[in-house]
């Protein structure tokens, strides 16, 4: 009997093993190209070179909800600016989507394609001050490790140019909120 009931418990663990990750580490496989930044802070400038004020970009990636959503936290300046993003499979649509709350007020929703450690972004922006209803990215991981970014923005019915970093890891770097 004894043999019987450790036999039913293992088959039990078996049924469900199969639907819990391998890894305590291991994302969705729908979001498996922000696989290497997962875990990792990373700072950026935004300003240009020797420009008069130095402006610094410090974002943190995580695993989050069991590995079905990646978990983006960043802070310009110490806190001048931040915002979190939350970025998710969405099964109905089949499609990678994202969500971004920022300390300025407004937020963002959009969708994200690409493949391992290269992607683009298309998010559509609320209760943006400065009209911008629209934004275009693009990240790449790069050979060196670091990762690359760009942007454009809609506004007032025109696109126009944002804003390109390089963002290289920084595991001493901080995300700040005042």
């Amino acid at each position: 009997m004894r043999h019987h009931i450790q036999l039913s418990v293992v088959l039990v663990l078996l049924v469900f093993a199969g639907s819990l990750p391998l890894s305590a580490q291991e994302l969705d496989e729908h979001l498996a190209m922000f696989t290497p930044l997962v875990g990792k802070t990373w700072k950026g400038r935004l300003s240009a070179e020797g420009a008069e004020k130095e402006s610094w970009d410090v974002s943190r990636w995580e695993r989050a909800l069991n590995g079905k959503a990646v978990r983006i936290m960043h802070s310009v300046n110490d806190g001048e600016y931040g915002g979190e993003t939350l970025i998710v499979w969405n099964r109905e649509e089949e499609r990678v989507e994202f969500y971004y709350f920022t300390t300025a007020g407004f937020f963002t929703q959009g969708t994200i394609t690409g493949e391992f450690g290269n992607f683009t972004a298309h998010e559509y922006v609320t209760g943006n001050a400065n009209g911008i209803t629209e934004v275009r990215s693009s990240s790449t991981v790069l050979e060196d490790g670091s990762l690359k970014g760009s942007s454009e923005y809609l506004k007032d019915d025109e696109w126009v140019p944002g804003h390109e970093i390089i963002y290289k890891e920084a595991p001493d770097a901080e995300v700040t909120f005042k």
